[in-house]
């Protein structure tokens, strides 16, 4: 064991690798996914109602990640009916590897797009936002508003580093919920969690 390690953190390391491990497969084998999805994308719809925000940071999904951008696509389009019409913009993440760290960079149907260090898919040229609001996938996500990511520790970075700090919301379906999920120390709890039933936290 790494000298530098905790006594018991390799344990607790190789745990939360096979849980990711054994939600990622069971997220990609889920029965009724549209119906789930199709759920998950009216609460999402009905929870921006109420939001203030004219620019959203959201992901590009991968391995079976619920897809919002339907929902704030309509939501961008919302806006631009409003009484006082709004200008909504959308970001995309955009890694920087070496670096660890993760840009927002503006993102509309049909923009340019290419491949990140990691494959997933971010725009191409386009302007750096600053979003108010931002949307993180939920491999699964326990009590206290805590998330189980994919290890890599972008959002955590993120939200100890940028300022203002923006409100961040966990998209999952119900089927990641994780009843006794124990947090790290550096695990930062998200200020609201969205499943296909409704809002899971706040309680």
């Amino acid at each position: 064991m790494n000298n530098s390690q905790e006594p018991g953190q390799e344990s607790r390391i190789e745990a939360k690798k096979a849980l990711r491990k054994k939600l990622l497969e069971e997220r990609l084998r889920l029965a009724h996914r549209q119906e789930l999805a199709a759920d998950l994308q009216q609460v999402l719809r009905i929870w921006l109602l109420g939001r203030p925000d004219t620019v959203i940071g959201v992901y590009w999904p991968i391995k079976g990640e619920f897809d919002p951008l339907p929902a704030l696509h309509r939501w961008k389009e919302d806006g631009e009916l409003l009484e006082q019409p709004q200008l909504r913009r959308i970001g995309l993440p955009v890694v920087d590897r070496e670096q660890k760290t993760m840009r927002f960079h503006a993102w509309y149907p049909g923009c340019p797009m290419e491949e990140d260090a990691y494959g997933i898919p971010k725009p191409k040229d386009t302007e750096l936002i600053a979003p108010t609001l931002l949307f993180a996938p939920c491999i699964g996500y326990g009590p206290g508003g805590y998330r189980l990511g994919y290890g890599g520790g972008f959002y955590d970075r993120l939200l100890t580093t940028i300022k203002p700090r923006p409100f961040i919301v966990g998209l999952g379906f119900s089927a990641g919920f994780i009843e006794d999920f124990e947090p790290e120390p550096h695990d930062q709890p998200l200020d609201a969690i969205l499943n296909n039933y409704g809002v899971v936290w706040p309680l």
